[in-house]
């Protein structure tokens, strides 16, 4: 028998591959090829894209030139029909399906205002259940596989929150696809393999030109990293299920030590991929530095929202709960609270006019009193939990204006202490 034979371990399978016209999903399929395995080239693009590269018949010919067989299928995964006539097709032409890549995904790395539900629909109709129904009509086929195997490019499940409070439509569909591994792992262990396989750095793919501009091309490694990853996890046992892998990892485990062939640029500092150590802010830098423009910069500080009023406010809202006509015509004054500390602010009480008011920032009549405290005393004086007789001497609170009407000031808190609020 050829040696060489032996040590192609995809010959003679089949794949089918979504999203297989460019990218990483076109490097899975030429790897397989190279092996000579049929494969079925599940993607939308029939014709030409005037920003993306490939379509399913130049890939098909790609496929072909480096010795596998393709059947090059027009295949938007939202379709379930499409999805089912694809796959009746494959089994006619090469008698079965043995793997399903599900590699075709859609991005949008925009926050939750910013989002149209038109992206939110098409990255969860794509990502999540697109994967869910290829994987559904496919897996009939792969139960009756010798080597049966489904891999999703997908991201291992880290549910740090910074992954998500910048995109959290993104990462909720691409989670999708991470989940159907979760589940379906487990629930066809000992029949088939699922696992989930993500790049250690970026790959330089058409999507990543879009998201960090030409810049970033010298800090990607190729999708051919990616391809030879899959390659090594195809080739092992169906038993082999259930696993979140990283493709260096996996190529590691090989005995690949030297990863440079791999550099878009070889010795340039690499960008690390999202969802796993590095943090959003840590990218953008990093993208930078190295001349990317990243289009899913996280807002500037500046934008934050202010921090909570919180208790403040809580008790400015008790205040209102016993203001009336009565207390107003019984105290006759403006008090201005100079607060510090954790929630420093100014704020108001008007007891002088109408049925009173309270609430942030100057009276808009003089102040006839104004009393500088930090906020955490000021909450604690008006639970009746600090005296203000007290906090005075003690130097926590200090009085300007009229001590008289200071004093009814103390009135108000009794009555709200009574109202329990």
């Amino acid at each position: 028998m050829n040696r060489t034979f032996l040590f192609r371990k995809l010959a003679g399978c089949t794949l089918f591959i979504t999203g297989a016209s460019r990218g990483i999903g076109k490097a899975i399929a030429l790897k397989a090829a190279r092996d000579g395995a049929n494969v079925v080239i599940a993607a939308k693009t029939a014709e030409q894209h005037p920003k993306l590269p490939g379509t399913i018949y130049t890939a098909a010919e790609e496929v072909e030139a480096a010795g596998g067989k393709a059947l090059p299928c027009i295949v938007d995964i939202r379709d379930e029909q499409q999805i089912g006539t694809a796959v009746q097709k494959a089994i006619d032409t090469f008698g079965g399906i043995d793997i399903l890549v599900n590699n075709a995904s859609a991005i949008s790395l925009t926050g939750t205002l910013e989002t149209p539900m038109k992206k939110v629909d098409l990255m969860l109709g794509i990502n999540l259940r697109g994967t869910y129904l290829t994987s559904k009509l496919i897996i009939p086929h792969l139960l009756k596989s010798r080597c049966p195997h489904i891999l999703n490019l997908s991201p291992p499940l880290n549910l740090n929150p910074v992954w998500f409070k910048n995109h959290t439509a993104y990462t909720m569909a691409k989670y999708g696809m991470s989940m159907c591994v979760l589940g379906m792992a487990e629930e066809f262990r000992g029949q088939l393999a699922v696992n989930a396989l993500w790049p250690k750095t970026a790959i330089q793919t058409a999507a990543m030109d879009m998201l960090g501009g030409e810049g970033v091309a010298k800090q990607c490694r190729k999708a051919d990293i990616m391809a030879d990853a899959a390659y090594a996890i195809l080739s092992k046992p169906k038993e082999y299920t259930g696993h979140f892998l990283v493709d260096e990892d996996v190529l590691r485990e090989q005995g690949v030590q030297d990863f440079e062939a791999y550099a878009v640029q070889p010795g340039h500092p690499l960008l690390p991929d999202f969802f796993l150590d590095e943090t959003p802010d840590v990218l953008v830098q990093q993208m930078e530095q190295h001349g990317a423009t990243p289009a899913f910069k996280p807002p500037p500080l500046s934008t934050a929202p202010p921090p909570s009023d919180g208790p403040i406010e809580s008790t400015f809202n008790a205040i209102r709960g016993v203001l009336s006509e009565d207390v107003v015509k019984s105290t006759q004054g403006v008090y201005r609270f100079d607060l510090s500390g954790e929630h420093a602010g100014v704020w108001f009480l008007d007891l002088k006019s109408g049925s009173g008011s309270a609430g942030k920032g100057d009276p808009s009549l003089k102040a006839d009193v104004v009393m500088k405290m930090d906020s955490g005393d000021f909450n604690k004086m008006f639970a009746g939990k600090l005296k203000p007789t007290l906090a005075f001497m003690s130097g926590k609170l200090q009085i300007k204006g009229d001590m008289t009407l200071a004093i009814k000031l103390e009135k108000l808190m009794s009555r709200m202490n009574k109202a329990k609020l």
